[in-house]
């Protein structure tokens, strides 16, 4: 009995953790979005344009609304390194044709729960913590941190490059994982990339969806998760359930390594999300389309 109850509590515990972890995640996700090769510019009526990324597609704003150009997509449908399966070039074609970067059917749900996870959850919470990390956490240490921590996602990115049939992607996150596990001080540097120049290969389940030719469906933000869609939602859960400490450590480590990962996350991109909240117009709007552009190239690649 008391087996099935500590099962049963660390089964709570553990939900209770994805929906802290999303909590921040709708932060990081405001800034990664714009976190691409691409530039992009967030127009309204009367404003002048406003860069928020790297490299910039021109945006028009006709409707009043911010709008995001489709990036380029190379002649290449694949990176040399990467075994496309049959098909997947067009399937990803066809899924990419189909993300429609205007349509967000459940906007008036959608502007509340970001309000929501961005004006309560972190103004009150995750950003005050965050502060404090940032003032007593090097810089240097922080970035060992997130190191350790996306070390550990190896099994996630391995999974998800060998079901999009990208085996060599596959090997080289291995060959990451080993190096930086060992030389690297369990993930702490990131010897693979610094000492060798073996870069990350990331992909999710989300991706690897979209490679097999499902829609994403309607965007969707809800509280305590970062933003969405319906095909993203459940890749989201899946990968999840693809972090391998959570199956062998008590619920109460978990949580709190969990929690030392969004707060140092949060800490890392404090000065980087305030300069992007500032010059933007409609963060809502740029922080969606961005998120969906974002997406969908990431799958034509």
């Amino acid at each position: 009995m008391k087996t099935m109850e500590r099962c049963e509590s660390a089964r709570f515990w553990l939900f209770a953790l994805v929906l802290a972890a999303g909590s921040l995640s709708i932060r990081i996700s405001d800034v990664r979005a714009f976190d691409t090769d691409e530039q992009i510019t967030v127009t309204s009526e009367g404003a002048n344009q406003t860069e928020v990324a790297n490299s910039q597609p021109e945006i028009s704003n006709t409707d009043e609304t911010a709008q995001v150009a489709q990036p380029a997509v190379p002649d290449d449908p694949a990176p040399a390194d990467y075994a496309a399966p049959l098909g997947a070039s067009e399937m990803a074609e066809s899924a990419a044709s189909s993300d429609d970067f205007d349509s967000d059917p459940w906007e008036p749900f959608n502007d509340k729960m970001f309000w929501f996870n961005r004006e309560v959850l972190d103004r009150f919470l995750l950003k005050p913590i965050a502060t404090a990390w940032d003032f007593v956490l090097p810089d240097q240490v922080q970035r060992g941190i997130h190191n350790m921590f996306d070390n550990l996602g190896v099994v996630r990115r391995v999974v998800n490059n060998a079901l999009q049939a990208k085996f060599t992607g596959a090997a080289t996150e291995l060959a990451r994982f080993t190096i930086n596990s060992t030389v690297g001080l369990v993930g702490f540097f990131d010897v693979a990339k610094d000492g060798f120049g073996i870069e990350q290969k990331d992909e999710d389940a989300g991706q690897t969806f979209g490679v097999w030719g499902m829609g994403p469906g309607p965007y969707l933000i809800l509280p305590f998760l970062p933003p969405l869609t319906v095909r993203d939602g459940i890749g989201y859960a899946l990968d999840i359930a693809m972090t391998p400490y959570t199956y062998f450590v008590p619920w109460f480590a978990s949580i709190g390594a969990g929690a030392t990962n969004l707060v140092n996350e949060r800490s890392i991109n404090l000065d980087r999300f305030e300069r992007v909240a500032e010059s933007t117009v409609d963060l809502y709007s740029a922080v969606r389309n961005a998120y969906l552009q974002r997406r969908a190239a990431a799958i034509r690649q």
